[in-house]
């Protein structure tokens, strides 16, 4: 069994020895994009393990060792870890928890040493704890991420985004039922054997693999007429994860509607362009700025090139993050981003101009700025918009899933309702919606 090692500080690290013997543990949020990623680690010699497991003993043990205090995610994440390690699948001694680390003001800091306080207090303070981030914390000998890997898994996140985009909008028609699902694992396993080539890791490669995604989901056969589209938004673990918000998008599939999710990558420009914010707003080293600039329009020239992409394969297209900027101008300031900020208020706009007024936020508890940005703008946004059709879930451990698909539910009746009803008069979208007609 590997030694076990400390740094300075009394952190036990993930040593090299670890590597060998170690399998890596860590929670799903995106099932298609970690799925890459599980792959690439997989590739450079790790052995991961993504977590899928959703029954409510998960709640019952982030409940025994998080404060009911804490939010509704970071009870999720810590105890869907700790149930597994306990589950006897694996060598308790033989495991480590792999785990993001933002280094900014919101619970993704505060992650990794909740998890470690409740480690301790379950008697499994021996399993190691990495974090992932690209920030400098606390490095491990065992755990270094080249610039390689680092380049696929910035391309990983782009396919993951185009996957999922164009999966949502022909899952609800496949002629076939498993279809779309069998065309992900397809799309996923030449993209990987690619990119251990060294293919589709330039721009040019990467615009290639676009167009071929989108071919490979505009070939499934698919039937039957428009279906109610709902939106979903919200704080970004329970949006994706289905865990974190009840299996959201089967249930809206199951009630014969077609999800609306915003992707990942207007979240990642985000948080470069606000870096860039804080120069001008607190001050900072104009080369810091200069090089968030640079990053920023580099992943902005990818995202163009993935809505184009969806264009031209027939499919509906996202706005660019500068149509965000434009929504949200009257709306919210450029500082409120701590969490989602004002991103969340935006991709709401988004949806109600590009055709999609129904809208699931997800709330969960114990985040206090999705609140204000969530659930605090519908009133704001109702007005406005008052064909839009915007209802906020509540996810806690105490909340049950009845009453949240009831809710759900109603919000359906009210948009099946209004389609059938004459279409009122959208005033003045600040853009048309991009790419083909609904499928």
């Amino acid at each position: 069994m590997a030694e076990l090692v400390y740094d300075k500080t009394g952190r036990l690290l993930f040593t090299e020895e670890m590597k060998k013997e170690y399998t890596l543990l860590f929670p799903t949020m995106l099932p298609v994009h970690f799925g890459l990623m599980a792959r690439l680690l997989e590739n450079e010699g790790f052995k991961v393990d993504m977590l899928t497991t959703n029954h409510r003993g998960i709640v019952d043990e982030g409940l025994k060792y998080v404060h009911n205090d804490t939010c509704y995610p970071a009870l999720l994440v810590i105890g869907q870890l700790i149930d597994a390690v306990k589950s006897g699948k694996y060598d308790m001694h033989k495991v480590g928890l792999l785990i993001t680390q933002t280094g900014g003001g919101c619970r993704a800091s505060n992650y990794i040493h909740l998890l470690r306080k409740a480690l301790e207090k379950a008697g499994l303070s021996y399993i190691p704890v990495v974090s992932i981030n690209l920030s400098g914390l606390e490095p491990n000998p065992g755990f270094k991420l080249g610039l390689g890997i680092l380049r696929k898994a910035v391309f990983a996140m782009m396919y993951g985004d185009l996957i999922v985009q164009c999966a949502n909008q022909v899952r609800p028609y496949e002629v076939t039922a498993g279809q779309t699902d069998g065309a992900i694992q397809t799309v996923e396993n030449w993209l990987l054997d690619g990119m251990n080539k060294g293919q589709g890791l330039s721009y040019k490669g990467m615009v290639e693999n676009f167009g071929k995604i989108t071919a490979a989901f505009r070939a499934i056969p698919v039937a039957g007429p428009p279906k109610v589209r709902v939106g979903v938004v919200g704080e970004i673990y329970i949006k994706y994860s289905p865990l974190g918000n009840n299996s959201l998008e089967q249930f809206l599939l199951s009630e014969g509607a077609e999800p609306v999710v915003p992707g990942l990558t207007d979240f990642i420009i985000f948080k470069i362009y606000n870096r860039e914010v804080d120069v001008g707003i607190y001050g900072g080293k104009w080369i810091k700025k200069k090089l968030c600039q640079v990053l920023k329009g580099y992943v902005e020239k990818c995202q163009r090139a993935m809505i184009a992409a969806m264009e031209q394969g027939g499919f509906r297209a996202p706005g660019t993050f500068e149509d965000l900027r434009r929504l949200i101008q009257g709306y919210l300031g450029e500082g409120n981003k701590m969490g989602e900020g004002w991103l969340l208020t935006a991709e709401m706009l988004e949806l109600i101009h590009s055709g999609t007024p129904n809208i699931v936020c997800t709330q969960p508890f114990g985040c206090l700025p999705n609140h204000i940005v969530g659930k605090g703008m519908i009133r704001k946004l109702k007005d406005d918009y008052p064909y839009s059709n915007i209802v906020a879930i509540d996810y806690d451990p105490g909340a049950t899933k009845i009453n949240q698909e009831n809710r759900i539910k109603l919000m359906l009746a009210n948009a099946r309702a209004l389609a059938e009803a004459e279409a009122p008069e959208q005033a003045g979208p600040a853009r048309e919606p991009a790419g083909a007609a609904a499928r």
